[in-house]
């Protein structure tokens, strides 16, 4: 649906964006993860038309967008990470005000208004001021105002940031629905627990460059393959490590007390078929599990730049 290509910009000697690619497929719910400073906001900012690249190119449905941001803009709903100020404004008021943005007036605009913040839960607030809403409602009040115009594509920019954990989980759900019915939703955020959970795809954006993108699935996998197997061994520690050193699948191995740490490169199969085999090599093995992984943990793995890597804890390393 959504592909960029070499993006760049730049904010004086500031690389904020340094060839950029990335892309979202038709009905995804792709959750855009990155730490401060890493290009989120520029990325987004271009995506929705409110900012133009030095260089690249952003295409819906095969169509070049820098060229035309109002078409760009029709055809996408935007939820910033902050609300904005509406003094002296009802709900009501609000919404048909945006609507008439998109050229929706009269009863129309009125009868999509209405079913939008039953939609969003706001619909007994019609004649509420704006400015007086909680702001759980407000945000609300913002993805109602976004699905205005019934966009392809949903972009939200840390939208649960400040919530309570009720309004927090309440519009996560919110989310979840709007996927459901076919939407295409980019959602930023740094609760990567949450993203792990709630998208299919996932991108992850350090120094302007895409580091890693793919399905949930395809993310998880690579969690799980990349984090170390425990291997816990009755005695023979010594046959344990003269075994391991000879699995070309065996990058590493580490000891820490009686257990033995292992970089395994394998996957599920492999590892059930390392473990057969090292039972069978009469090694008494008692424990055999690979360490718990996260979408948090791959994130600072892969964007740490610490040059200088520590090992905590071990009594001893070594490598092959």
């Amino acid at each position: 649906m959504l592909k960029i290509q070499g993006l760049h910009k730049k904010y004086g000697n500031y690389h904020a964006l340094d060839g950029l690619d990335m892309e979202l497929k038709d009905g995804a719910l792709f959750g855009f993860v990155g730490p401060n400073g890493a290009g989120k906001t520029t990325t987004i900012k271009i995506m929705t038309g409110l900012l133009k690249p030095d260089q690249g190119t952003v295409e819906l449905d095969g169509k070049d967008m820098l060229g035309n941001t109002m078409d760009l803009r029709r055809r996408i709903g935007y939820v910033p990470d902050h609300f904005g100020l509406y003094d002296n404004l009802k709900v009501s008021e609000y919404m048909e005000f945006f609507a008439a943005c998109y050229h929706l007036e009269g009863f129309e605009a009125r009868k999509r208004a209405r079913s939008l913040l039953e939609q969003v839960g706001l619909g007994d607030r019609m004649d509420a001021f704006v400015d007086g809403l909680s702001r759980g409602m407000q945000q609300r009040l913002c993805l109602a105002r976004a699905l205005i115009h019934d966009p392809e594509l949903l972009i939200m920019d840390e939208p649960t940031a400040g919530l309570d954990p009720r309004t927090h989980l309440e519009f996560r759900q919110m989310v979840w629905e709007l996927h459901e019915q076919g939407k295409t939703i980019l959602l930023s955020s740094h609760n990567l627990a949450e993203l792990s959970e709630l998208c299919t795809d996932i991108g992850i954006i350090d120094a302007g460059k895409m580091v890693l993108s793919g399905s949930m699935d395809e993310i998880m996998e690579r969690i799980y393959t990349s984090k170390q197997i425990i291997i816990s061994v009755h005695d023979e520690m010594e046959k344990a490590l003269a075994f391991l050193k000879e699995s070309p699948m065996v990058r590493t191995i580490s000891i820490c007390e009686k257990d033995i740490m292992v970089g395994f490169t394998g996957d599920e199969h492999r590892e059930s078929e390392l473990l057969k085999q090292m039972i069978e090599a009469g090694i008494p093995v008692r424990g055999f599990m690979r360490e718990p992984g996260s979408l948090e943990s791959i994130f600072m793995q892969i964007t740490d730049h610490n040059e200088e890597k520590v090992v905590l804890s071990y009594e001893d390393e070594s490598g092959l």
